[in-house]
């Protein structure tokens, strides 16, 4: 399998750096001086020849998909597959602009993709062939998991939730630190804490021992200082409304964009 990355910025050049090693990627996107290590430039998108087991993966901003369809049209006719990792551009606004091939999977990964860690939502078109799907599986294992949406309406809320999530956790984090600050730790010390507990916390999520609302009451011992915090968050279940309101406005971002 051969890959031609459309767009390699942050989710395009983590995705990228999930495969290195593991397959032929080429590079278009003008607008980068370095590439990631492993890959290959393609100054124009004329010069990339289809055999058959070429995989596109459109990772443009959605506003400038428009300019770059149509020098795509011609890799779309000698039977490239394209997978299609921007945020409300439609499975059938894809196949129309890439000249009414059925050969279309959106996906939604997220930067964690980098390290392997990542997942993606994914959903293909009605005119995807035999081994498709198994050859979209193969080119997203390196950067992670994948699960296969049963419906295109779904992928709005996955880019809300796990497309963004990682820059709510991020927040989250610094959020946390802060407070640290506040309370009387020094800002480098009160940094390493929130990132040092982010990332054990995850690891103890990612063992899948416990169901999440049981790995939390394990940390909380009754009229303790975790209980103490834990009623802030869910006094007048504020978190949960400020996380809703979250999701809502990320996902009708995503249809906006859908235009």
């Amino acid at each position: 399998m051969t890959v031609l990355l459309v767009g390699c910025g942050r989710m395009g050049s983590a995705m990228a750096r999930g495969w290195q090693g593991s397959r032929r990627v080429l590079v278009h996107d003008p607008m980068i001086d370095a590439l990631p290590a492993g890959t290959e430039a393609v100054p124009s998108l004329a010069e990339v020849e289809s055999d058959g087991d070429l995989v596109v993966v459109l990772a443009v901003k959605p506003q400038i998909f428009g300019s770059v369809a149509a020098q795509l049209v011609p890799l779309a006719e000698a039977g490239a597959l394209f997978v299609s990792i921007m945020a409300g551009k439609t499975l059938a606004g894809l196949g129309k602009a890439l000249g009414g091939t059925g050969r279309v999977v959106r996906a939604m990964p997220n930067t964690p993709a980098a390290i392997g860690k990542g997942i993606s939502g994914a959903v293909g078109a009605d005119g995807l062939r035999k081994g498709d799907r198994e050859a979209v599986e193969q080119l997203l294992a390196p950067t992670g998991d994948l699960v296969w949406l049963a419906s295109e309406t779904e992928i709005d809320a996955v880019t809300a939730l796990s497309g963004s999530g990682p820059a709510y956790f991020f927040r989250f984090a610094e959020a946390l630190a802060a407070a640290g600050v506040e309370a009387g730790l020094p800002r480098p010390l009160a940094m390493r804490l929130a990132r040092a507990t982010l990332v054990g916390a995850g690891a103890l999520a990612e063992a899948g021992e416990a169901a999440l609302p049981d790995l939390r009451q394990q940390v909380t011992s009754p009229g303790g200082t975790t209980a103490a915090g834990l009623a802030e968050l869910d006094k007048e279940e504020a978190i949960d409304r400020l996380l809703r309101a979250v999701i809502d406005a990320a996902a009708a971002r995503s249809r906006e964009l859908a235009g």
